[in-house]
């Protein structure tokens, strides 16, 4: 794909963590073929194995992953490290630590999958999410994931644009907002059995959001699917908010007229606002947002680095809020 004028929000090289080469079918298919001309780079496919062999795509979805299309979002830059993305998560529906996930998630069952689809839209009902995804062309976005609590990292996620998918179902002008839920199985999740939050987990967005070019609906990441811990087999990736807004393992959909109930809002609604827009000047109440930890990094080196407005997406996104009073909108 030609790649136009670089635009304000994409990585570069100095911002983003270090990360030799990830192993998906692509590359892995490029590198084979230069062994086989007799091209040196032998020394790259061994890196890449050493940090983790993605999941296969199952063979309902072999096609889709076969010819994921390129696109100009971090196409030239460094990624996290695929060992870290899949090993230092918040997914408290399996725990609250930053490997339970991991740790608990493998035995999740994420076939067959169904999204039900509800409220103010003249195609409602329940879809099968393997006819959702082919009927699209699968595509590779770059995008930094900025958590709330003030660490990052730089992933390459597969999937669509969320307003393609969304546009299908044909919303009426009554949708000014929609809602995500995800799954409900505390058999599955043995996080849900806790307390803490009043689950099924919550999210919203106002319809203008969901809409917008950076919204992604991710299927995969580093070239396959999904793995169970990073939100298999589907989840939002929204990249000019907090990490917590891109909802994992959804299973449903809803056009809805007034803002929804989200679950970190209805929990703490002084600390965790319904935008959660990446914003250094609007700090958490307990810890500054000015700066973020850019992950991997050390006690010695904790790659300790600035914080943009909107995660450096400004440029695609600050109309959103025009006239808005971003810390009471928060």
């Amino acid at each position: 794909m030609l790649i136009l004028n670089k635009k304000a929000s994409d990585c570069s090289e100095s911002e983003v963590t270090d990360k030799s080469i990830y192993l998906n079918r692509r590359q892995f298919m490029k590198t084979t073929a230069s062994l086989a001309l007799g091209v040196g780079a032998v020394g790259q496919v061994s890196a890449a194995l050493q940090e983790g062999n993605p999941l296969l795509p199952p063979p309902s979805l072999k096609s889709s992953f076969d010819n994921i299309a390129e696109t100009p979002f971090g196409k030239d830059d460094k990624l996290s490290p695929y060992d870290v993305a899949t090993s230092y998560n918040n997914f408290y529906e399996f725990g609250y630590g930053k490997s339970d996930p991991k740790d608990r998630a493998s035995q999740f069952k994420t076939t067959p999958w169904t999204i039900t689809v509800e409220g103010e839209a003249a195609k409602t009902g329940v879809f099968d999410l393997d006819s959702i995804i082919k009927d699209s062309m699968l595509e590779e976005r770059i995008y930094r994931l900025r958590c709330v609590e003030a660490w990052s990292m730089v992933i390459p996620w597969v999937g669509v644009s969320l307003a393609t998918v969304l546009k299908r179902f044909e919303p009426t002008s009554k949708a000014k907002y929609v809602y995500f839920e995800t799954l409900y199985d505390p058999k599955q999740m043995p996080g849900q059995l806790g307390s803490g939050l009043d689950w099924p987990y919550r999210e919203g967005l106002r319809i203008d959001e969901a809409m917008n070019s950076l919204a992604f609906l991710a299927v995969g990441m580093y070239g396959s699917i999904l793995p169970n811990q990073n939100g298999a087999p589907v989840r939002l990736v929204l990249p000019w908010k907090y990490g917590f807004k891109s909802i994992k393992s959804i299973v449903k959909v809803r056009f809805v007229e007034t803002m929804p109930e989200t679950t970190w809002n209805m929990l703490a609604p002084n600390e965790y606002g319904f935008y959660a827009n990446v914003n250094p000047s609007v700090d958490h109440p307990r810890w500054s947002q000015q700066q973020e930890r850019r992950l991997p990094g050390g006690v010695l080196f904790p790659n300790v680095i600035e914080t943009k407005m909107f995660n450096g997406y400004e440029e695609e996104v600050a109309s959103l809020y025009a006239g808005m009073d971003l810390k009471r909108f928060y």
